[in-house]
């Protein structure tokens, strides 16, 4: 049955916030029917999220008719269940709604949500849930397949964005490629992948390698990237999930603006250029790999200030950049392709 989503971001409805409805509404707006926070009924997804067009801001299930799923569209700090949101997960239960939720608190293990799922036969998807329990082997993989991998100076500033656009760029250039899903939002937008950030520590790099080898037929694989290593609050998983794919070239992300981690505005983020080092060294230790090109997420800048920010990260890098929404993922296409033909792949 085809997916009739209506999207709750109830209360946390912002670009920040809302990146799981965000991107939803991007890549999979034919299955998209509302929007839903009842402080802001009667607007537009436009205007609240800077996406999505003319698509409804509803302040409840009964102004959305033939929705089958409620989807919950936010990716707080900490994956927690707002305590606002039970009754309304409850009454789209009781409407006969499955629900799909990316959080830390998984839904089939609330009591009173389950029961109430069992009786009315509906599905509650926890898509972080995985039974990842491999350590990493380096056995397996297919070397002619190129691993490219993005990375960041800190969380929630685009790489899964980046991730898809440049790999549906090379797939419309010819090529035979894949993106990888590594987070909650990913995998409902690509339907497959695995929650890296939800994967018992010991168990990260081998769940990174056995999305290699689950996904090595293509040419090419664009893996999702998770938080940074600098993130003083992510930079475990970052490691790990780096040291499992073992890429030939990185793609470096970062927002426009931003100089604090999110959830630690008392500590300064270090400079990119710091940031591309550390990543080059972690990821030289078991693999050959450099950062080829620079992902620009000018959220929140007019169109001549990003031109501007691409400018600059070319000089000061020397490679391709751009903003993958603003002008297109070609010049990252590019420097995939250059990657390609230098290591022979």
């Amino acid at each position: 049955m085809p997916r009739r989503m209506i999207l709750l971001t109830d209360g946390f409805t912002d670009p920040s916030h809302a990146k799981t409805a965000s991107c939803l509404i991007r890549y999979c707006r034919e299955e998209v029917l509302a929007l839903m926070d009842r402080a802001l009924a009667g607007r537009t997804a436009e205007a609240v999220l800077d996406v999505g067009d003319s698509l409804p801001v509803v302040g409840s299930l009964d102004a959305v008719e033939g929705a089958n799923m409620l989807v919950l569209g936010t990716a707080p700090v900490g994956g927690k269940l707002p305590a606002a949101w039970r009754p309304i997960i409850l009454d789209a239960i009781d409407r006969g709604m499955d629900v799909v939720s990316g959080l830390h608190d998984f839904l089939a293990d609330d009591a009173e949500v389950a029961e109430a799922a069992q009786r009315r036969g509906v599905r509650l998807v926890d898509v972080r849930r995985n039974d990842e329990h491999d350590v990493a082997t380096h056995q397996g993989i297919r070397e002619e397949c190129l691993r490219i991998h993005t990375v960041a100076n800190t969380s929630s500033c685009g790489k899964m964005v980046a991730s898809l656009e440049v790999a549906r760029g090379l797939i419309r250039a010819g090529v035979d490629a894949k993106f990888v899903a590594t987070g909650q939002t990913g995998i409902m937008v690509e339907g497959d992948g695995c929650p890296i950030d939800r994967v018992i520590a010991d168990f990260v790099a081998g769940a990174a390698e056995n999305l290699v080898r689950a996904n090595q037929r293509h040419e090419v694989i664009v893996v999702e990237g998770q938080g940074s290593l600098v993130h003083p609050l992510y930079s475990g998983v970052t490691l790990g999930l780096l040291h499992g794919v073992r890429p030939d070239g990185l793609i470096l992300c970062y927002q426009m603006g931003r100089d604090r981690f999110d959830g630690l505005d008392d500590v300064v983020m270090p400079q990119l250029c710091q940031v591309r080092d550390f990543f080059e060294t972690a990821a030289n230790f078991l693999h050959p790999c450099r950062v080829i090109g620079i992902a620009v997420n000018g959220r929140g800048h007019g169109d001549d200030e990003v031109d501007a920010e691409r400018d600059r990260a070319r000089r000061e890098f020397g490679l391709p950049a751009c903003d993958v929404l603003r002008h297109g993922p070609d010049d990252l296409v590019e420097a995939v392709l250059a990657r390609k033909r230098e290591v022979g792949k």
